[in-house]
């Protein structure tokens, strides 16, 4: 015992509790050796540390306090033998289940990214978040689920800012999930709560894909269907819209946190003016656009397309829309009716 341990000394020690595995602890560094480093912890003895077991890129120094992990509270030499690698990593996970049971956001920047989602460290702790995580400005939208053009959108994500929030911490099973569309999510339903149908809103196109394109509007995801981008017969969206457009386009339903939006509503229908220049019972021109068993559409203008039905093409019963036209070809016919409410036009290939 030391000459100047003081009487309080003597009772402050007694109290301390024996070490545990696990236990967190302070200590000063007393050496630095090659292999390992040497720390005084006090009234608890002295403790090493390896070398293994110190942060890469940490240089200690003599007298200098540190943060340590028990691994085993005595070894067969009477000291501890510690972790500093452990430490960071213990103090890391109480943090993250801190912010978990709050339900707070963090910021983090994705290190990695493989075909499932992004890699994530936060406090020392390497963590996933999963595709179906992504906001909707971030979601890879790609046509038939191209694995090649996920890996590189997500790909771009790494080393970006985002805000997200933890789904699910579990230090037992080494388990960390974020998500960015949790974090977002309050703020999108507010959003979406100050939106109505009819109402003209700006975008930015995220995706474009066989059905129609993805638009992220403001944190909200937005689609516009392919019967929706244009008053013509549309065949393929990418020769109306491509990723990185900025559009305008009109609310036309909200499905929860989902819009539907159309970019053919912000015009004029272009088939109502057209419509005017054909009359019931006139002869007109047209061309094949597609043959089914029912009948036949033809092409009378830009934006008016009409059917032939089966019934219209011969006398005959048994008649085949295979054998009479052929896809492109031009034909003259006879508007049989005009339905403007309905937008339909009904034709006749008998003379």
């Amino acid at each position: 015992m030391s000459k100047d341990m003081t009487m309080d000394d003597l009772l402050a020690s007694a109290e301390i509790q024996e070490l545990k595995a696990g236990d967190i602890v302070e200590g000063t560094v007393l050496s630095v050796k090659k292999h390992e480093t040497w720390v005084d912890l006090g009234a608890n003895g002295v403790g090493v540390i390896m070398r293994r077991e110190i942060n890469r890129g940490t240089d200690l120094e003599k007298g200098q306090t540190v943060t340590l992990s028990v691994i085993e509270p005595e070894l067969d030499e009477g000291h501890a033998l510690l972790s500093m690698k452990r430490a960071v990593k213990d103090k890391g996970w109480e943090e993250l289940e801190q912010l978990f049971e709050q339900g707070e956001t963090v910021e983090i920047s994705p290190y990695d990214a493989n075909r499932g989602g992004l890699l994530v460290e936060l406090h020392g702790i390497r963590g996933f978040m999963p595709v179906s995580q992504l906001s909707a400005a971030n979601y890879p939208r790609v046509t038939g689920a191209d694995k090649d053009e996920i890996m590189q959108k997500l790909n771009a994500l790494v080393g970006k800012k985002m805000t997200v929030r933890i789904l699910d911490v579990n230090r037992k099973d080494n388990k960390l999930i974020f998500s960015e569309k949790e974090a977002v999510k309050d703020v999108v339903a507010e959003r979406v709560e100050g939106l109505k149908e009819g109402e003209v809103v700006e975008g930015v196109v995220t995706g474009v894909i066989d059905f129609g394109a993805f638009v992220n509007v403001d944190g909200i995801e937005g689609l516009i269907h392919i019967s929706e981008i244009s008053w013509e017969r549309v065949e393929d969206p990418r020769k109306y819209i491509k990723t990185g457009d900025k559009i305008k386009a009109k609310i036309i339903s909200i499905d929860k946190d989902r819009l539907s939006l159309s970019l053919k509503q912000m015009q004029e229908d272009p088939w109502l003016s057209e419509v005017k220049k054909f009359e019931k019972g006139s002869k007109v021109e047209g061309r094949i656009t597609r043959i089914t068993p029912f009948g036949a559409f033809v092409q009378l203008s830009p934006a008016v397309e009409a059917l032939v039905h089966v019934s219209e093409m011969s006398d005959q019963d048994d008649t085949d829309p295979e054998k009479v036209f052929i896809v492109n070809e031009t034909k003259e016919f006879t508007v049989l009716e005009i339905n403007e409410e309905e937008r339909k036009i009904a034709l006749s290939l008998k003379s």
